[in-house]
């Protein structure tokens, strides 16, 4: 497990599955909504639903469940109003930790948010507590399959990536904030879609945990990201494979 990619974290999610099937909808449902009201339903022009529609997919939503959502967000059915929030602080074992949330009531997510750093150990800070420890860019992944790495190389850089980086059967794509839509449209007229695209926080440093703190860790990340309005956890966590799998989490 590792905080710099978030393709990773939503593979890396805990068993029971079936149990945590209506929470992930829940989700995906608010980003798509979101994408839909800030770039309109054209899956053309509006990458950001695009991706949303990815994840829905890796995730099994069905298909009617995404068209019903994309028509409320368009045809204005849908009246909430969500706001992204940004929220970082500590977690257990002193790991920096930003969590992304889309919320109708900032005024609940950010006592909620806070008790689950307090539970665990942790400690919420204010903004720009810990994200001076991670930079702030644009990801895009593709399988190996998708694209062979010198051809991706040279595409991605022919158009202002900042680097790219082979990790295992996939290629990371990294861009400045500002050169992202530029890179991501081009590689996606010459390879299709990518398997993510978005914005990240990519910390600077790695840290691995040993097994106590590990399992506090995973503790934490499980109860943040059970709440409905948490979108995305980003850490600088290096969790073995083998201490995942003790604690429960599937790969």
């Amino acid at each position: 497990m590792a905080g710099h990619s978030q393709f990773k974290n939503i593979m890396h999610r805990k068993g029971a599955q079936d149990k945590k099937r209506g929470k992930i909808f829940t989700k995906i449902i608010k980003e798509i909504v979101v994408a839909v009201k800030t770039g309109g339903d054209d899956l053309d022009s509006n990458p950001r639903l695009r991706s949303a529609i990815q994840a829905a997919k890796a995730a099994n939503m069905p298909k009617d469940n995404i068209e019903r959502n994309i028509k409320k967000a368009a045809g204005g059915d849908d009246t909430t109003d969500y706001f992204e929030m940004r929220y970082e602080g500590y977690g257990p074992g002193g790991v920096p930790v930003i969590v992304e949330a889309l919320t109708d009531n900032r005024n609940r997510t950010a006592p909620d948010v806070r008790a689950c750093f307090s539970k665990f150990g942790g400690n919420m800070g204010e903004t720009g507590s810990v994200s001076f420890m991670f930079d702030r860019l644009g990801c895009i992944v593709y399988s190996t399959e998708a694209a062979s790495f010198e051809a991706l190389f040279e595409e991605a850089l022919e158009h202002g990536a900042e680097n790219i980086e082979q990790e295992g059967e996939q290629h990371v794509v990294y861009t400045q904030v500002e050169d992202f839509a530029q890179v991501r449209d081009a590689l996606h007229k010459k390879f299709g879609e990518a398997l993510q695209s978005e914005l990240i926080w990519k910390p600077q440093n790695m840290q691995e945990l040993d097994e106590e703190k590990a399992a506090s860790f995973l503790k934490f990340y499980d109860a943040m990201d059970d709440n409905d309005d948490v979108q995305k956890i980003w850490h600088n966590a290096i969790i073995s494979d083998e201490i995942m799998s003790q604690h429960g989490w599937l790969f």
